[in-house]
């Protein structure tokens, strides 16, 4: 409501003789709806990240992480940690909510964590009948190159695959559930990666049995180094990394008790050295992320 609506001619719309009493009354109902309006006005030109949820930059539930958990120093300790390369952490809920992020915000070079949006992007056009999972791609059916991309991070699967989709198919269709995303930039922040992941587990992506398919092929991949090896055993991980110079991510689903979160860990150097010390941050990140999500676990 705008504050310089005009007011309206006395008489005609108000009761004539009013007390004092009745005169404050008005006076203060007529400031509520100001505060009102202005407080929705500051909340709606909030900060956003690139997922169109509200970036929390480490406030809120997930913001008191830092020195959670015995043991754990936290996602901000370990972040101060890290030096001479940028790091950028995502934490989702796939039950809904806003994605919280902490340390670096901006997109990353993406690497193999894109393979993600491709595989999805071809199993819907396999459920709108524009492709089909027999059919040749390469040497081999799509139903194998979509497997190899994503268990083997097979870089001539995903090339065959972006190809048959086409760069600029592909580019509306991360359009359609909320990423920006040009293939040929290949570049992505950790808010919108977490936002695909959790988008994939909610089932707001695909159908129940490729859902079930590709988290499949997540579930055992050529690199359980990363987020994998920090989880534990009894959590659940279906995951996506990714390795390209100085790059070095891992885009995951932690799945406990019922309880399901994506958690996505960009890291990226001016080249490939120091990746031990990159993967052994994603591992620190990780064990502060669970200890705070599941300290049951």
């Amino acid at each position: 409501m705008s504050p310089d609506v005009p007011v309206r001619a006395a008489g005609r719309h108000f009761r004539a003789g009013r007390g004092p009493l009745r005169t404050v009354l008005s006076l203060a109902a007529a400031m509520m709806v100001v505060l009102v309006a202005v407080t929705v006005s500051v909340v709606r030109s909030e900060r956003v990240t690139g997922t169109g949820n509200p970036a929390l930059s480490g406030t809120g539930p997930l913001g008191v992480m830092a020195g959670v958990g015995a043991g754990s120093e936290g996602i901000e300790g370990v972040l101060r940690r890290a030096s001479g390369y940028r790091v950028g952490v995502a934490v989702a809920d796939t039950a809904g909510g806003a994605v919280r992020t902490f340390g670096d915000e901006a997109a990353f070079a993406a690497a193999s964590t894109a393979k993600l949006i491709t595989a999805a992007a071809y199993f819907q056009r396999v459920e709108a009948g524009e492709a089909r999972l027999d059919e040749a791609l390469g040497n081999y059916t799509a139903a194998f190159q979509l497997k190899a991309m994503i268990t083997n991070s097979n870089n001539d699967s995903w090339l065959l695959l972006m190809d048959r989709l086409g760069y600029r198919r592909l580019s509306q269709y991360a359009a359609s559930i909320g990423v920006t995303y040009d293939p040929e930039d290949n570049r992505l922040t950790p808010g919108e990666m977490a936002l695909v992941l959790t988008k994939l587990y909610s089932g707001d992506l695909l159908n129940p049995s490729n859902t079930a398919q590709l988290l499949g092929y997540m579930q055992d991949t050529n690199n359980e180094a990363l987020i994998p090896a920090a989880s534990g055993r009894s959590i659940t991980v279906y995951h996506k990394y990714g390795q390209l110079g100085g790059v070095l991510h891992d885009a995951a689903l932690l799945e406990h008790r019922g309880s399901t979160y994506a958690l996505v860990i960009f890291t990226e150097g001016a080249d490939e050295r120091g990746e031990a010390e990159r993967s052994q941050t994603i591992r620190d990140l990780t064990r502060a992320v669970v200890d705070a999500l599941f300290p049951a676990a």
